[in-house]
Formats: structure tokens, C-alpha cells, sequence
């Protein structure tokens, strides 16, 4: 470019403003408004909840079941015989757990927790109630609690069986739960046998 060209450039250019650059910091403020909204639910879940929880159970979405439907299910190895008590209501319900009026997340929790300690202070058998429902909401509410109920226990590795109540325990509305022993009943019972099984010293 010769200084001619030079010289019409410069006076076509002299009452040109430079352009303002944004400061990157303020694009990617600007950007975190459109963020997925995904984002802040779960870090509200994560103020819920504390860190290394340990509940397994699904929190996916399961389909409702029937108030009248019977809940039936026993693992393989569990006895018939054992299994026909169960659903007659012939062992002794050492606990129970309520679900009215819970929402599908705080009975998770609760079924959880429930289980671990029952397991933990050597319970057999146990009584879950989830209910029937009086009125059209109440039965959508118990019909959804009873679809979950029926695939967390089958989810939870101390459950060995589970069967619906005999009307008086609650019927349809309420599930006998038998629960396999724990670490410290198999210990014991070991001890036990193997004192039965020592000789006894005739001196």
C-alpha cells in the first residue's frame, strides 16, 4: 500500500471507536443461565441426602398395582413349608412399618432403614403395611406404594420371602416379610452345634 493509500486510510479510520472485548468470566456467567436445569435438581438431591448414601433401593418409576392384588414371592431354596406359614400368618411379627400418608421417596428411605436395622438386631419376620386406600386418592396413593413395595423387597438382600397379610394383619394392604438370619444368629447357631456335637468328657 502506497503512503498515499496510507495517509486516505488513517483519515477514513480516524473517528473509528475500538469495539469493547467481554471479559470471558462474564460469557460464561452470562451462559450459566441456560445451564440444564437437571443440574440444580441435583444438587438440591445431593443437600437431601448425605454423601455415601447407602440405600440400593431403585428409585426408577414403578408401575401401580391393584389394592386387591396379592403379593407373593419367595426366593429359591426357601422351603414350601416355610413359605405357606409365611402367607398364613403363622410367625409371630416381630416389627412393623407403616407407609400411610408417605410419598414414594420417604418410604424408600424408610423401607431401607427399616430392613438394615431389623436385620441388624436379628428379626425373622416382619409386618410392612403399605395400605388399600378408603377413598380414590388415598387407593392411587397406596396402589403406587404397593407396586414399589413389591419390587424394593425384592431388591433387598435380607429378604428371603413375602406374602400379603391374612385379613386380620390387613389383608391385601399389608405384606408378611421374612427376613434370612444374620451374621451374629449364624454364629450362634454354629456354637450351638458344635456343642451338640463335642463329646462329652466322662472324666
Amino acid at each position: 500500500m502506497s503512503s498515499d493509500e496510507d495517509d486516505l486510510f488513517s483519515a477514513a479510520m480516524s473517528d473509528v471507536v475500538p469495539l469493547k472485548r467481554a471479559r470471558r468470566a462474564a460469557l460464561i456467567q452470562d451462559n450459566s443461565r441456560e445451564r440444564d436445569t437437571s443440574l440444580d435438581h441435583r444438587r438440591r438431591a445431593a443437600e437431601d441426602f448425605p454423601a455415601g448414601d447407602r440405600n440400593t433401593l431403585s428409585d426408577s418409576t414403578v408401575e401401580p398395582l391393584d389394592p386387591w392384588y396379592v403379593l407373593t414371592w419367595k426366593r429359591p431354596g426357601v422351603q414350601n413349608g416355610v413359605f405357606r406359614k409365611l402367607k398364613q400368618g403363622r410367625y409371630e411379627m416381630q416389627s412393623r412399618l407403616d407407609l400411610h400418608r408417605m410419598t414414594v421417596e420417604v418410604a424408600r428411605r424408610r423401607v431401607f432403614e427399616f430392613f438394615e436395622e431389623a436385620h441388624e438386631y436379628g428379626l425373622r419376620s416382619v409386618l410392612l403395611i403399605h395400605g388399600k386406600g378408603e377413598s380414590r386418592a388415598q387407593q392411587e396413593r397406596s396402589s403406587i406404594l404397593k407396586g414399589c413395595v413389591d419390587h424394593w423387597l425384592r431388591e433387598l438382600d435380607v429378604v428371603l420371602a413375602f406374602h400379603s397379610a391374612q385379613p386380620r394383619h390387613g389383608g391385601t394392604g399389608a405384606v408378611y416379610v421374612l427376613l434370612r438370619k444374620s451374621e451374629a444368629e449364624k454364629r450362634e447357631n454354629r456354637v450351638k452345634f458344635a456343642k451338640g456335637r463335642m463329646p462329652t468328657d466322662p472324666a
